[in-house]
């Protein structure tokens, strides 16, 4: 996300979903070392198995991909010839669920991100190695080239690509969630938040962004009240209970919640989105490595190949997030500006 603050803020409202979702014991990560790897049971050659041990969050499913060698001949000669990726995720202390948590079994990463990852390293023809590491360490990692490429929900910048070189791979989304009875849908237009109650997480750029239509709706006279809560089983409670309309957060989160809660009486969905960098531009989530490294162009390629081959297509419905998906993985795409990075 742009900024620290608002990526802790992100996070919160992520891992303060499963609170009402119960994922039981498996999110806690491994030990306290922010360098822990964390590795996946193998599959068999030729395959990728999407979505273990997530207790929930994923719909299993064994993806066909083998090593695509025009693409894996692109890779830099160091990596190439080190017979694997090592990939960076930033999910200490605690994971983010849909994208990234240790799964039921107390020692899979499991999650969309790295899940993907292991993908691209098959297109590669590369056997993918976990690092599992705060935020700020997995960057360290990436910088120290002890880490190949991060895929972390990091979003594409024009401040990081000061020092990264960027593969992008999913829409970055916010959502607007309602009980699944509502019919209110938002359609992409402010004008109809005039007379909702919203709740939203402080500190965020959901934040900033539904002040800014709160305030364009006061001056043409019209309401729109904005409520927050001290966690997401509040947020959840209050929508349930009808004391507010809507709850702006990150599209991840919101989708899992709506999957989690699908046969409950409290079922969410999904009553639109928005992008994360604002109405001027589309937010992308993107495969982050050193700059110059020679490395995003090989990511892109194998992320495309995926898109084209209808792996990537699977890798989403597994995860519940069809509606971030992209046409095509873009090298260094403009990303958020810096006067909001």
């Amino acid at each position: 996300m742009p900024t620290l603050l608002t990526r802790r803020s992100l996070l919160r409202g992520i891992t303060a979903a499963t609170a009402v979702a119960s994922l039981a014991t498996g999110l806690a990560a491994c030990g306290g070392d922010s360098d822990a790897a964390t590795t996946t049971s193998a599959a068999k050659t030729g395959e990728v198995v999407i979505g273990q041990v997530s207790n929930g969050a994923a719909t299993q499913t064994t993806i066909k991909v083998t090593e695509v060698k025009s693409i894996s001949a692109e890779l830099p000669a160091s990596v190439r010839k080190s017979g694997k990726l090592v990939i960076g995720e930033g999910a200490l202390p605690a994971g983010f669920p849909p994208l990234a948590f240790v799964g039921s079994d107390q020692k899979t990463l499991t999650g969309s991100e790295p899940d993907l990852a292991r993908l691209v390293a098959a297109v590669l023809g590369l056997k993918p190695e976990i690092q599992n590491a705060t935020w700020e360490n997995m960057f360290v990692g990436i910088d120290s080239g002890k880490v190949d490429v991060a895929f972390s929900n990091v979003t594409d910048t024009e401040e990081r690509k000061k020092k990264y070189e960027f593969a992008s791979y999913r829409q970055d989304n916010l959502a607007f969630a309602v009980p699944k009875k509502s019919t209110w849908n938002f359609d992409g237009d402010y004008e109809n938040l005039a007379g909702k109650t919203v709740s939203v997480s402080a500190g965020t750029n959901q934040e900033k962004i539904l002040l800014e239509w709160k305030k364009k709706l006061e001056s043409e006279g019209k309401k729109l009240t904005v409520k927050y809560f001290q966690d997401s089983n509040s947020v959840y409670l209050a929508l349930s209970s009808g004391k507010i309309d809507a709850y702006l957060g990150p599209n991840p989160g919101i989708a899992y919640h709506n999957k989690q809660t699908a046969n409950t009486p409290n079922a969410t969905r999904t009553a639109g989105t928005y992008s994360g960098a604002g109405g001027s531009l589309q937010g992308l989530i993107a495969a982050t490595a050193k700059k110059d490294s020679g490395l995003a162009k090989p990511l892109a390629d194998a992320i495309n190949h995926l898109i084209e081959n209808g792996q990537y297509a699977e890798w989403l419905k597994a995860y519940n997030l069809s509606n971030e998906a992209v046409a095509k993985s873009e090298v260094n795409p403009p990303g958020l500006p810096l006067d909001n990075s």
